[in-house]
């Protein structure tokens, strides 16, 4: 699914919607893919580590040998020369293909695709610093200065006014709209330093990293930042404190989530359900028991009264049956006076 093409015009094309006329010293030429990049994520800027260092934002880079995105810590760069300042990369979108646009070194900070990397840049220019004689002044309101003794310092409030989306890429479905203005182009044809050695050592030790790939790290990676280029653990090494969402991983973990938790619900009134059903043959084995106790239970008291009853009708049966004896007894008592009859006679 994931596709990458050389295809000059489609990046000229691209360059024609989203930046009109930048020198293509700007753009680079060789990577494309059809999947969008994850959101930017929030980490802290690390102390500068001295005089001289300007700040490079984080990104996220392809690699087409590992077919995923992998994300290039933010890092403090010492400028390849005095009066040049950093232009960030960015990917464009067109057609549903997504372009990357390398960053470089000017005199003037040009288009970076309104993409809002925070830190002084915020889409539009650079408000951490500026030179001036030689020296750079750095503004403390958006660089961390830390106890790093620097002198030339200053204080200016940054306000962003567009919403802070952390969209990654400019152009496209979802990306940010926003086009090189005057300013912007008159900085793509001045003289430009491509990325520095350290800077290019720094994004292929992120490549190798795998921690740092967007399959394993989900947008959150655990290296968002570091004081200096290449410079993965010790000091300075901030982690992300937010990850940005991937279009790469869909959000179908958390959808089943909601409905695993309904089924539980309503397998609850299912159970009480259940207990109503039993409730009725309950109440129907009450009735039969009732129907049962009522007649054993009356007759129980009447049995415990009727066997004495009974008794006396099963005495009193008999008691005619001795009766006749006591009257067929005296009939003897008739003889006697036979005898003495007899003895008259006689």
């Amino acid at each position: 699914m994931l596709l990458k093409t050389w295809s000059r015009s489609l990046l000229a094309a691209l360059t024609l919607l989203a930046v009109p006329a930048l020198s293509m010293a700007q753009v680079s030429m060789n990577i494309s893919v059809n999947v969008p990049p994850p959101e930017l994520p929030v980490y802290d800027q690390p102390p500068i580590p001295d005089d001289g260092y300007l700040w490079t934002p984080g990104y996220w880079a392809w690699g087409d040998d590992i077919q995923d995105y992998y994300w290039v810590p933010g890092t403090w760069v010492l400028a390849p020369q005095p009066e040049y300042l950093w232009t960030p990369g960015y990917w464009g979108a067109a057609d549903g293909v997504f372009i990357w646009n390398a960053g470089y070194w000017g005199p003037h900070v040009g288009f970076y695709g309104g993409v809002n990397y925070g830190y002084g840049y915020g889409g539009e220019g650079f408000e951490g610093g500026y030179w001036q004689g030689g020296h750079l002044y750095y503004n403390r309101s958006v660089n961390n200065i830390g106890n790093t003794h620097i002198t030339n310092v200053y204080n200016k409030t940054v306000i962003n006014n567009v919403t802070v989306n952390r969209v990654s890429y400019n152009g496209g479905t979802g990306g940010v709209r926003a086009q090189a203005t005057a300013a912007d182009q008159a900085a793509a044809h001045e003289r430009h330093i491509a990325v520095t050695p350290v800077q290019r050592q720094h994004e292929q030790a992120a490549r190798s990293n795998p921690v740092l790939r967007a399959s394993q790290n989900r947008g959150h990676p655990p290296i968002a930042a570091t004081p200096r280029p290449g410079a993965f653990s010790g000091p300075g090494v901030v982690p992300a404190r937010q990850g940005g969402t991937m279009s790469v991983v869909h959000a179908e973990p958390r959808a089943p989530q909601p409905v695993r938790e309904a089924a539980p619900r309503q397998q609850q009134p299912a159970v009480q359900s259940r207990p109503a059903v039993e409730s009725r043959p309950a109440v129907q084995s009450r009735p039969a028991v009732e129907s049962r106790p009522p007649v054993e239970s009356r007759p129980a008291v009447e049995q415990r009264r009727q066997p004495e009853q009974t008794q006396q009708p099963r005495q009193t049966a008999p008691q005619p049956r001795p009766e006749p004896k006591p009257q067929v007894k005296p009939q003897p008592a008739e003889h006697p006076p036979a005898r003495e009859e007899d003895h008259e006679h006689h």
